[in-house]
């Protein structure tokens, strides 16, 4: 009986170990991958946002903060339905600047030409 319990424990152990092994190295693939993705979507001219919504009177219902140099945030007149209720979604953002009055005092008019949700 000792036999079959000593057995089993060395079992368990194997496969914990195996386990916890294989978690790290699926952390450090997911990373690389995102670091990928990263590199490829700013060489095609994508930056990097995050979606911001608010419920202020007179100010922005939407708004996209982009972190390039420095922090600034876009006010996208067109931007999809499926991006207005999700507050903190990280998002690939294209845009053309608009040649017209500002919404709201804190964030720029553009239209957006491509957006794509981040892997990260």
């Amino acid at each position: 009986m000792t036999l079959f319990k000593s057995t089993l424990l060395l079992a368990s152990i194997i496969i914990m170990s195996c386990c916890s092994s294989t978690k790290s190295t699926s952390n450090s693939e997911t990373s690389n991958t995102a670091e990928m993705e990263s590199k490829k979507m700013m060489d095609e001219g994508y930056k990097m946002g995050v979606i911001v919504t608010s419920r202020k009177e007179g100010d922005c219902p939407i708004t996209i903060q982009i972190q390039d140099e420095e922090t600034y945030l876009l006010d996208p007149i067109n931007i999809a339905e499926m991006y207005k209720v999700i507050d903190g979604d990280k998002v690939w953002v294209k845009y053309t600047g608009l040649r017209m009055m500002n919404r709201c005092e804190k964030a720029n008019p553009v239209s957006l030409t491509e957006i794509q949700k981040r892997l990260e």
